[in-house]
C-alpha cells in the first residue's frame, strides 16, 4: 500500500533533491524513502543500543560486587586454616 504525502521544500533543497535523484538514476520519491529508511534504521539501532545500556546498568553491581583477589583469599583460609 502507498500512501501520498505533500511536502513543501526550500528552493535549494528542491534542486538538491532534483540533482541527487539523478545522480543516482532514481525517482525523487525513491531518494526520499531511501533516505528515509537510512535514517530510521540509524534511530532503531539507537533504540536498541539504550535498551541493551538499561539492562547492563540493570545487572551493575549483582555480579561485579565480588573481589576476585578477596574471594580467592578467603577461600584458601578456609581450606587451608590459619
Amino acid at each position: 500500500m502507498t500512501v501520498r504525502k505533500n511536502f513543501l521544500f526550500d528552493e535549494e533543497v528542491a534542486k538538491h533533491l532534483e540533482e541527487i535523484a539523478k545522480l543516482k538514476g532514481q525517482t525523487q520519491t525513491q531518494t526520499v524513502q531511501a533516505f528515509i529508511e537510512e535514517e530510521y534504521k540509524k534511530i532503531s539501532v539507537q533504540k536498541k543500543l539504550a535498551i541493551l545500556d538499561e539492562i547492563a546498568d540493570s545487572f551493575h553491581g549483582l555480579l561485579t560486587d565480588i573481589d576476585a583477589k578477596s574471594a580467592r583469599k578467603e577461600y584458601i583460609m578456609e581450606k587451608y586454616g590459619k
